[in-house]
């Protein structure tokens, strides 16, 4: 398969008070279509900063990033995002804030039946159905998460792109909504890159896990390719000799090869 998303000698350099900072430096990547990427490191290595080159929120200082064969200029519906923070709107229930991306995707060429059919199945998606006249306030962080990916799904993205979706989550949620991602991932066969700081989640649900080096000037380390066949059984992986290998490799590369130097006061 080809390059479905390339990133092509990426740098990313911010403006301070204090000069120059560079948080991204070489980033050489090809995603092809339908594969799952975890980048994973340590905190400031700038994982959330190349998730939002790829989404379009940020331009790239050197470098050009493409998707479809297309450079990516801004924000597009074919790249969906689900922040850390759901970033749901309280004075809307579930159902009114899907409906609210179908109807800014869609809304100009289909009529309000088949709006709502897009979002009622979205929400189907993700288990939601029950709770799709509910409002934020009423539902549990893991039902807020789902509606947030229940949002960006209903765009029929070509991407989705995932910021620690899980990462203010109990580990028996994570774990639910872990196992439900790997579904929905199979059944839409979206192309999907995740920013995470757990090493098993990366894992369990990923094809490649990238790992980046240090910031500041943080680049690609390493990238590992994760040989394990799907559908995927969080218990049974947990005795899987390559499952277990995979995740050493990864614990090796955070906490040897890019240890973090702490600085004692004194």
């Amino acid at each position: 398969m080809e390059k479905f998303v390339s990133i092509e000698k990426v740098g990313q350099t911010f403006e301070t008070k204090k000069g120059k900072f560079v948080a991204l430096r070489d980033i050489d990547l090809g995603i092809k279509q339908g594969e799952f990427i975890a980048l994973i490191g340590h905190s400031g290595c700038g994982k959330s900063t190349l998730l939002n080159l790829i989404a379009g929120l940020t331009r790239p200082t050197t470098g050009v990033l493409l998707c479809d064969g297309r450079e990516i200029a801004g924000p597009g519906p074919e790249r969906a995002v689900v922040f850390q923070n759901h970033s749901l709107l309280p004075w809307l229930t579930c159902f009114e804030n899907v409906y609210l991306a179908v109807e800014r995707v869609f809304g100009a060429k289909e009529g309000k039946a088949k709006l709502k059919e897009r979002t009622a199945a979205a929400i189907n998606l993700v288990g939601l159905d029950h709770a799709s006249s509910k409002y934020p306030h009423e539902i549990s962080g893991g039902m807020k998460q789902r509606v947030g990916i229940a949002r960006a799904l209903s765009m029929q993205p070509k991407v989705l792109l995932m910021d620690e979706p899980f990462g203010a989550l109990d580990a028996l949620t994570r774990a639910k909504l872990q196992d439900e991602l790997m579904k929905i991932c199979e059944a839409t066969k979206a192309t999907t890159v995740m920013v995470t700081h757990d090493v098993d989640e990366a894992v369990l649900l990923s094809d490649r896990i990238v790992m980046m080096t240090n910031g500041p000037a943080a680049t690609i380390g390493e990238i590992l390719e994760v040989k394990l066949p799907r559908p995927r059984d969080r218990l049974t992986l947990a005795h899987d000799p390559a499952y277990i290998d995979c995740r050493a490799a990864v614990l090796e590369f955070l906490y040897e090869k890019q240890a973090h130097v702490e600085k004692i006061a004194a």
